[in-house]
């Protein structure tokens, strides 16, 4: 996933800049804009989850279900890789399709594990997350080596996700839902600061710098989808 426009840091920092007047403002739209996003997909998936015919409609058809992974993966990346050529109208619209989509197809955990599951492990991702983000945002120490280190590991655990289709080890389930959780704790403080020094940067409030504000929310939205997710593994107790 192409990110680079703002994990750039060091070129903002040698145009010298100071701490920008409209950092309050921008750091303000990447919490408001990945908050909005985690609503509209807890709607959508307790809206799909409880409507039987849009059930049918998602789960009766493979190429539909199989289409909506796709277009999600398509969606992040046209937003991140495109996202210098895009409008901020037209990156949002696709921020919200594909929180909408994302909805869509998490609808299905309603029907591998109960509500009181559900809510139980989202106030316990929201309090993880939001204690991991206070961290990254208030910490001098910079962590762009244990980013690094993160994003190896992200790759590694995706790989032996694939394996353990195939393997089908509850045990190594077990495992990779735990390394899982330490990655996107440790990647929420990481992109936290982040995005607060490419806010602080930044020259001005304009277009540019909120459709990187967005890119910012999107990056923090999905820590914490990935986070809830493996929770949720982890917490979650198969319906009777």
């Amino acid at each position: 996933m192409k990110q680079e426009n703002w994990y750039d840091v060091d070129s903002l920092r040698q145009g010298g800049f100071s701490m920008s007047t409209a950092f309050p403002a921008l750091m303000r739209k990447v919490f408001v804009w990945m908050t909005l996003a985690l609503a509209l997909t807890g709607l959508t998936a307790f809206g799909v989850a409880t409507s039987p015919s849009l059930v049918a409609m998602i789960f009766g058809s493979k190429v539909l279900f199989w289409g909506l992974i796709i277009a999600e993966f398509a969606l992040v990346f046209a937003i991140s890789g495109a996202i210098n050529k895009l409008s901020l109208s037209t990156a949002t619209l696709l921020f919200i399709l594909y929180s909408v989509v994302n909805g869509a197809t998490l609808s299905v955990i309603f029907f591998a594990f109960s509500t009181a599951v559900i809510a139980k492990t989202f106030f316990i991702t929201a309090g993880t997350f939001g204690a991991m983000a206070l961290v990254g945002y208030t910490t001098k120490t910079d962590l762009s080596s244990m980013g690094k280190i993160l994003f190896m590991a992200l790759i590694g655990i995706v790989i032996a996700s694939v394996v353990n289709m195939f393997v089908r080890s509850s045990g190594f389930d077990l495992i990779i839902s735990y390394v899982g959780v330490l990655i996107f704790v440790g990647l929420t403080a990481f992109d936290t600061q982040k995005i607060k020094e490419m806010c602080q940067m930044a020259p001005d409030a304009g277009e540019a710098t909120q459709k990187l504000a967005l890119l910012g929310a999107l990056t923090l939205y999905l820590d914490f989808i990935n986070l809830f997710l493996y929770l949720l593994r982890i917490f979650g107790n198969n319906k009777e």
